[in-house]
């Protein structure tokens, strides 16, 4: 489970103007419509050919708890596709994204100072350059490591530094232990 590109990619579902199909044998049309057959469809869900024609011609009905699982996602991950781009577009251009996190926090300092992590929970606006940034990252197959890097660097500008009013000196935003994380656009 990747925790923040599950995140991103829940953001963007919000903007879906229709609801993706919801049953199996709709699901499966829907794929086979987008991937032009019913073997590239048996091949990405790792079943036979013969049983995706099931659930296209209404035969099968009722998938396996793995398989409905796989088969919503792979919907999803396709579904709308320029109203996808023009959330993600607006985004990193004009809207930014807002981070709701629960996670724990702290930062390295110079001595002197408060660094102790602590859990802290924030809803912080991050300006179109990270959101950018997140989905460019994300499109390049980023890590959650390197998602969570980024984020934590927007924390660091906006929440800590205040766009560079307090905590000049600050080096670096620790953000570990997430208890909750959600996006929206």
């Amino acid at each position: 489970m990747s925790l923040f590109g599950d995140g991103l990619e829940a953001a963007v579902q919000k903007a879906f103007t229709r609801p993706a199909p919801k049953s199996a044998g709709p699901q499966m049309r829907y794929l086979v419509k987008k991937l032009g057959g019913t073997k590239p469809v048996a091949d990405l869900l790792g079943m036979s050919q013969r049983q995706v024609e099931r659930y296209v011609a209404g035969k099968a009905k009722n998938p396996r708890p793995a398989l409905a699982a796989r088969l919503e996602r792979e919907v999803k991950k396709r579904w709308q596709p320029q109203i996808r781009a023009m959330a993600r577009a607006k985004a990193a251009s004009t809207g930014g994204i807002v981070i709701d996190t629960r996670a724990r926090m702290g930062y390295t300092a110079p001595i002197g100072s408060t660094d102790q992590d602590r859990i802290r929970h924030l809803t912080v606006a991050l300006p179109p350059q990270y959101a950018a940034r997140l989905f460019d990252a994300q499109e390049a197959g980023a890590s959650d490591q390197e998602l969570q890097e980024i984020a934590a660097e927007g924390l660091k500008e906006v929440y800590f530094q205040d766009g560079g009013r307090r905590a000049g000196s600050l080096e670096e935003v620790r953000f570990t232990d997430i208890e909750h994380l959600e996006f929206d656009l």
